[in-house]
């Protein structure tokens, strides 16, 4: 039987050979192990141990390695380097993963460390760097095999076979024409199932589903979702072919922009995660808060202004919170709904004016449901039918406006061009608090004289 050791037993047995310099036992250990293992097993260890680690690293594995660290760790494995085994490094990077790395540099530490690479890539990573922020162009690569269209079948695996190690992906074969533009498309498979002698233009597919180098990484996001693709071209306005974006990278993306939606949904504002120090994670959320607390006093202003309705019908605060807590988390909901719509789907006049209708029906059925429930409650436990009246009605009502503002604030954000998940649930639900006060303390006195 096979004993699978713990990542704690191959960090102490990577330890042991880092400390007598063993590097056959090293290797032999690390053959076992994914990249992403490597790269964790290499952030846990003693940082008097990062240096002879990465001696006993192949070019290659340094490259792999750098990939799958974490950023605060790249830079300073590059450093421990040097400039000419960094470049050399840095040729063996994918491109894009090497410009995101580059993109928070000072111009001067970003030529410092492209000097050493070959002219020829370190071109491409420039060029990739021009392309704007969180687009195609930004995360798309240049290591991809393309076939003139011209080639036979036979020729086409020949030239997959020399390039296959290049290559992030050999599932897709690019047909280009003498002008590099793209003209058409063929699998693996289709090399496979076809005879060697077959020319690539008689089998290939001439509707290519391509996106511009400036499409923005969500919509690229969408296509390859659409398609079930494994990788999507990246062409100039002129169709010439610059890249392709892998699935792995827009997997990163949309845990990325996932990420950035609730940050905002939460209105705790720029990233915050585990390692964010306590003073900087409470400034990234002060503003958002500060502004809410302003918001919520209304809701004491209100309560305040109904002080001779409270005072005369005692029984209304008990269910205070409740309206207000229902109605905000009513709009909380309708609010992740429409965001993620957004997200994934197209949408059209048609599109909003149902999703719409349909609130309005969930918050019908939802009010009505909650409203009915409440009102017997309130009548039991007081003994009044005119406060079960007040309770339930002031619950349907609420329920209703608390999942249309969830529907509605985020759709008119989108269509003014602003992220919608900035509609952050706090502030849905303040302004819900407000509005179902309002409408409680409404409705209470206008039946104050059958209440007390």
């Amino acid at each position: 039987m096979i004993k699978v050791l713990t990542e704690d037993q191959i960090t102490l047995q990577i330890i042991k050979v880092l400390k007598e310099g063993k590097k056959k036992e090293f290797q032999a250990i690390l053959e076992e192990l994914q990249p992403y293992d490597i790269a964790r097993i290499f952030e846990g260890l003693p940082e008097k141990h990062h240096t002879r680690f990465l001696l006993l690293l192949d070019s290659e594995q340094i490259a792999e390695l750098i990939q799958e660290v974490e950023k605060v760790h790249q830079l300073t494995i590059l450093s421990k380097l040097g400039i000419e085994k960094s470049g050399h490094v840095m040729d063996l990077m994918d491109n894009d993963d090497l410009a995101s790395l580059l993109e928070d540099l000072s111009p001067g530490k970003i030529e410092e460390l492209l000097s050493g690479m070959k002219q020829e890539e370190s071109k491409i990573v420039q060029n990739i760097m021009n392309y704007p922020p969180e687009t195609a162009g930004r995360i798309m690569t240049n290591r991809f095999v393309w076939i003139p269209q011209h080639y036979t079948v036979r020729e086409s695996v020949e030239k997959l076979k020399i390039f296959a190690e290049f290559s992030e992906t050999i599932n897709y074969l690019y047909v280009i024409d003498n002008d590099k533009k793209l003209v058409g498309v063929v699998s693996y498979r289709d090399l496979i199932i076809n005879d060697e002698s077959e020319k690539i233009q008689d089998i290939m597919y001439s509707r290519v589903i391509s996106v511009s180098a400036y499409e923005d990484q969500e919509e690229v996001a969408r296509v390859i979702e659409r398609y079930d693709f494994l990788a999507i071209p990246v062409v100039e306005k002129n169709n010439e072919l610059l890249g392709i974006v892998t699935v792995d990278d827009i997997i990163d993306v949309v845990i990325k922009e996932a990420n950035e939606d609730i940050e905002k949904l939460s209105a705790s504002g720029k990233a915050i995660d585990f390692d964010t120090k306590a003073h900087v994670a409470a400034y990234r959320r002060l503003p958002w808060l500060i502004l809410l607390l302003f918001i919520g006093l209304v809701s004491g202003t209100i309560i305040s202004g109904f002080e001779e309705t409270l005072s005369k019908v005692v029984a209304l605060a008990f269910f205070m919170p409740m309206i207000a807590g229902m109605t905000g988390n009513t709009g909380t909901q309708s609010l992740a709904v429409v965001v993620r719509g957004l997200i994934t789907s197209d949408t059209d006049k048609g599109v909003v004016t149902r999703l719409i209708i349909r609130e309005l029906k969930v918050g019908l059925i939802i009010g009505i449901t909650c409203g009915i429930l409440i009102s017997i409650i309130a009548y039991v436990w007081q003994g009044n039918p005119v406060l079960g009246l007040v309770v339930g009605s002031s619950l349907v009502m609420t329920l209703i406006i608390g999942t249309l503002a969830g529907t509605i604030i985020p759709l008119i954000l989108y269509k003014f061009n602003i992220d919608p998940a900035v509609a952050s649930g706090p502030l849905i639900t303040t302004l819900n608090d407000i509005l179902s006060l309002l409408i409680y303390f409404g409705i209470a006195t206008m039946f104050i004289s059958k209440l007390m």
